[in-house]
């Protein structure tokens, strides 16, 4: 049985119009310049709590997949060590926090310094969010149409569950939204980052299996078990 990481030749489409975009990236440097100006009070405190806990450097980067796979550095502040264990491996996430850097993750406040991508016109406000090159290419066509769209701060999977679903949920949620993105989408995402923020993550199961089974149907194959 087919599963959602196999190559498929799939076609998605993009139903939004051309002007869908134009608007989206207006409206992007708009919101994030706003977002950005308010809240720099906010990382600045975070990049002292970073400091204290952490040490230098204050930001880590790393190359991701951009629109069309295009590669980017992404930059966020560093809420992790590099703590290993005796083989040589990192340790696991929860291993390698402290209880300050892990709240700054649970609030997002890490991923404030993105803003500056979606100004420099590298990510959006909403959309998937950038993978490593080599994660994306591990999906095959499927992460090829994945990238059809820029990536985001938040997005369709990160409101429906983010790091309580696998891989597989995220992508099929994640095709869903570049299939159906309009700015509706778009502003009910938003408005859900905030509840996910003040609430925390929860699975949405109507919405999962709505993904599911829209991608199935692109596959021709039975969508995986829950």
């Amino acid at each position: 049985m087919k599963t959602f990481r196999e190559p498929a030749a799939v076609s998605l489409g993009l139903p939004a119009s051309l002007g869908y975009y134009r608007l989206k990236r207006l409206l992007d440097c708009l919101l994030a310049g706003t977002v950005f100006v308010l809240c720099l009070p906010l990382m600045a405190a975070t990049a002292v709590v970073v400091w204290a806990t952490l040490g230098l450097p204050l930001f880590f980067s790393q190359a991701r997949a951009g629109v069309e796979m295009r590669v980017f550095t992404v930059a966020k502040f560093r809420t992790m060590t590099d703590a290993r264990a005796p083989d040589g491996t990192l340790l696991p996430d929860d291993m390698r926090q402290t209880a300050s850097t892990a709240l700054l993750r649970r609030l997002r406040f890490d991923e404030l310094p993105q803003l500056i991508a979606v100004l420099c016109g590298h990510m959006s406000m909403v959309g998937p969010r950038p993978l490593p090159l080599a994660t994306v290419a591990g999906f095959g066509e499927l992460g090829r149409m994945r990238c059809r769209v820029a990536p985001g701060m938040t997005g369709w999977a990160q409101v429906n569950g983010n790091t309580r679903l696998s891989d597989d949920e995220k992508i099929a949620l994640d095709l869903w939204y570049v299939a159906h993105a309009n700015l509706w989408l778009d502003a009910r995402i938003l408005l859900l980052t905030v509840k996910t923020l003040v609430t925390g993550e929860s699975v949405h199961a109507g919405h999962l299996q709505e993904a599911r089974e829209f991608l199935s149907r692109r596959l021709g194959a039975e969508p995986p078990k829950a």
